[in-house]
């Protein structure tokens, strides 16, 4: 470990890591350029380096692209990435109220949090912690699904009835395409291109990119930018210190992120959402969340970034990749001539601890270039709407062509941002229509290979066996219940306080 520490601090690994976090800040500002596609892009590029040099290139890109992607999220209220959707919940109504550079810089910081935490994890409890993941099979990644499925309580707004719509009709998006069970096609009406599914970034686009810029062509007559913002000078330091006023909230998040990022297939977008979700749980005052807090972002900042390092332990020692850009680094290596897994450790354990050192020392460079360009970053706020919409949907429109270089995935993205631009004007709430889009993929599978499994014993022995299936079970019964209880509470509040405004204009017309 030792040895990777000061082969990671070499100048020459510390200038291609800056390099790869300055390569990851652009990549992940742009809607639909993914930490997945930047690493990819960037492995023929390592080669010309030493091993060491190159992953750490890698590492960087992948780190800072993971919170470089709440930029657009917070800003303009489009999620390039699934992970930072749960960010711009909270993320965009501060922008609004004119504290995007207090977002800015809350994300950062967290980011770094999550990072040091999720590489500290690395470096120290691989092998405890991989023995846990690999009791995780497909009734418990359906359960965990399901468990995140219950956020939809946070996102609902006024009616929960229309939160369960859009979660319903986010779920039926995704199961567009081939089945996973017996490989027909549904949802098709013909059309081929729909056999291979829906993009997963071009719908999260369209669900959250289109109707905001549909909603800034509306209100061209009524405002000029989207938020009015002047800089503070010392907001970096004010913005720190108010994240670790609350230091339950970001061990736990740093928690739930490592750990699920750990479990291969599941993932930042899930971390992000589960921790969002325990945050809002735990709050005491549950009244400010979807409506500008600080707790909001770092929940989910902190989560989806400690899940980036820890991906890369089923990785490291057991030659699984926890993530879609794990994989990718998995190739590189492989490519080199390196087997991930034990074997690895073996050969080149500096190596295997030099990458670890580099995605800490990654979140270092990250936190520090971010807090810098805050004050630049968000005067994109300051665009004139008529120059900011049609910006933002040209690169809308690139970011959907890109994932697969198909026009198809750009018409599903126009056609899905106006549906949602309509239902809005409804009281539908674009959350949790994307949770809906992001978990499919996850919980169809797994119920899918949990149903063939259990045609061996039975569905009970499947499903409601096992420690972890009845602790995620108890945790998403809890947290129903807590949602509505939590309603009932609000809704009694509520009668009461206009009831007491009744009595007191009762008193006054008597007096």
């Amino acid at each position: 470990m030792i040895e990777g520490l000061l082969q990671t601090l070499t100048p020459s690994v510390m200038m291609w890591l800056t390099v790869g976090v300055m390569i990851g800040m652009v990549v992940g500002t742009l809607p639909g350029l993914t930490a997945t596609m930047g690493t990819a892009l960037l492995v023929p590029f390592t080669f010309a380096l030493p091993p060491d040099a190159g992953i750490a290139m890698l590492g960087g890109l992948y780190v800072c692209a993971m919170f470089s992607d709440a930029i657009p999220a917070v800003l303009v209220n489009t999620p390039g990435t699934p992970a930072a959707m749960a960010t711009a919940f909270d993320g965009h109504p501060m922008v609004q109220k004119g504290r995007g550079q207090e977002a800015i810089i809350g994300a950062c910081f967290s980011s770094a949090f999550g990072t040091l935490f999720g590489a500290a994890c690395y470096l120290l409890l691989a092998w405890p912690m991989i023995s846990i993941a690999l009791k995780f099979g497909p009734s418990e990644f359906f359960w965990l699904g399901i468990f995140a499925l219950t956020i939809i309580g946070s996102l609902a707004g006024d009616s929960m009835l229309k939160g369960l719509a859009g979660g319903a009709i986010g779920l039926l998006i995704s199961a567009v395409g081939i089945s996973h069970g017996n490989e027909i096609s549904r949802f098709t009406f013909g059309v081929p291109e729909l056999r291979g599914g829906l993009s997963l970034v071009a719908g999260l686009i369209g669900i959250f990119a289109i109707p905001q810029v549909l909603s800034m062509v509306a209100d061209l007559r009524k405002k000029e930018f989207i938020a009015e913002y002047s800089p503070v000078r010392g907001q970096t330091l004010k913005t720190v210190m108010k994240v670790l006023a609350h230091p339950l909230h970001l061990i736990r998040s740093a928690v739930i992120g490592s750990f699920i990022g750990i479990l291969p297939g599941a993932g930042s977008p899930i971390a992000a959402l589960v921790s969002y979700n325990e945050a809002v749980r735990w709050s005491k005052d549950k009244s400010q969340y979807g409506k500008g807090d600080l707790r909001g972002v770092t929940a989910s900042e902190i989560a989806n970034n400690a899940a980036a390092p820890a991906a890369m332990i089923p990785l490291v020692t057991l030659g699984v990749p926890g993530s879609s850009p794990a994989a990718v680094i998995a190739g590189a290596l492989m490519l080199r001539g390196l087997n991930p897994g034990p074997e690895l450790f073996q050969s080149d354990g500096t190596l295997v601890y030099s990458f670890g050192w580099s995605l800490l020392v990654a979140g270092i460079v990250t936190f520090i270039l971010g807090s810098l360009f805050a004050p630049l970053l968000v005067r994109i706020i300051r665009i004139p709407l008529r120059l900011l919409a049609p910006l933002i949907m040209l690169l809308a429109v690139i970011g959907a062509y890109a994932i697969r270089n198909n026009i198809f995935d750009v018409y599903i993205m126009l056609g899905l941002g106006i549906f949602v631009f309509l239902i809005r004007r409804l009281g539908f709430h674009p959350g949790p229509i994307g949770l809906g889009l992001i978990l499919g993929p996850i919980i169809e599978p797994s119920l899918v290979q949990a149903m063939y499994i259990s045609d061996a014993t039975s569905i009970l022995n499947v499903f409601f066996t096992g420690t972890i299936n009845l602790i995620l079970i108890a945790l998403t019964v809890v947290s129903v219940g807590l949602v509505i209880w939590t309603r009932q509470r609000d809704r009694r509040l509520a009668r009461d306080d206009t009831a007491r405004g009744d009595n007191a204009a009762q008193s006054d017309g008597v007096g």
